[in-house]
């Protein structure tokens, strides 16, 4: 019996000790959309609008060429790669891009049209020209941690587990930009941030973890939607 005790101990503190080491890997970070537009001023500023409306839409999300998650599907490299599958953008956010007041359709962007080098936005604009979209929205997200009051950079390790009790914030940032298909020029922007507090002993797992920055990254998108469309009235309202 004591031999028996003695193994279920081990075992125990083996178990225990593995719990203990369980750590979730921060989220890679955002592509800052003014960077990945040409640098040249006054070509830009040379730029006029030049969409037919009713318009079609088309729409990206891009992020930092080092971006990770537990649940975005990748492509492309460079200067940025694309996420390739829907996580927030569903059915029914599709469906009310569509109802936007002079708005003939949307279309997504597929990596089937998407080069695999991407160095510019004027790689996803020759993409969304061959969907015949007018207006590309182009968005990032940009979700940080902090522990304790401490910065979590994107790519970074937060241990959870058995370790003592820490506040956690998530905060996430989603941004865009109307862009112009035939000419690149910028009808405007649009931003949301939402943050959600928790304590790590809601983190029992990773999944657990990741399922906090879903839920803060999912309110942030959300509330980008809201600022598009008002954005988008502003557009229509002087150009349409």
């Amino acid at each position: 019996m004591g031999v028996l005790r003695v193994r279920i101990g081990i075992l125990l503190l083996a178990v225990l000790g593995v719990s203990g080491c369980a750590s979730y890997t921060t989220p890679g970070g955002p592509v800052d959309l003014t960077r990945i537009q040409s640098a040249d001023i006054r070509e830009l500023m040379s730029r006029e609008p030049a969409a037919e409306f009713p318009a079609g839409l088309s729409f990206a999300r891009v992020q930092s060429a080092a971006y990770r998650s537990m649940t975005a599907e990748t492509y492309g490299n460079g200067a940025f790669l694309i996420v390739s599958n829907r996580e927030f953008m569903t059915d029914a956010a599709l469906e009310t891009l569509s109802e936007w007041d002079a708005v003939r359709g949307v279309a997504p962007l597929t990596r089937l049209l998407i080069p695999a080098s991407l160095d510019d936005i004027d790689d996803l604009r020759t993409a969304a020209a061959r969907v015949k979209a007018d207006v590309l929205i182009v968005y990032t997200l940009d979700t940080a941690f902090r522990v304790d009051g401490k910065s979590i950079g994107p790519l970074s390790v937060i241990s959870l587990g058995l370790m003592r009790d820490r506040d956690t914030v998530v905060s996430t940032t989603a941004s865009a930009v109307f862009v112009d298909v035939r000419t690149g020029f910028v009808y405007g922007v649009a931003e949301s941030t939402a943050t959600k507090t928790q304590t790590t002993s809601a983190w029992g797992t990773v999944n657990a973890a990741d399922q906090g920055r879903l839920d803060t990254e999912r309110e942030a998108f959300d509330g980008l939607l809201q600022e598009l469309a008002k954005t988008w009235r502003g557009i229509v309202a002087e150009h349409g």
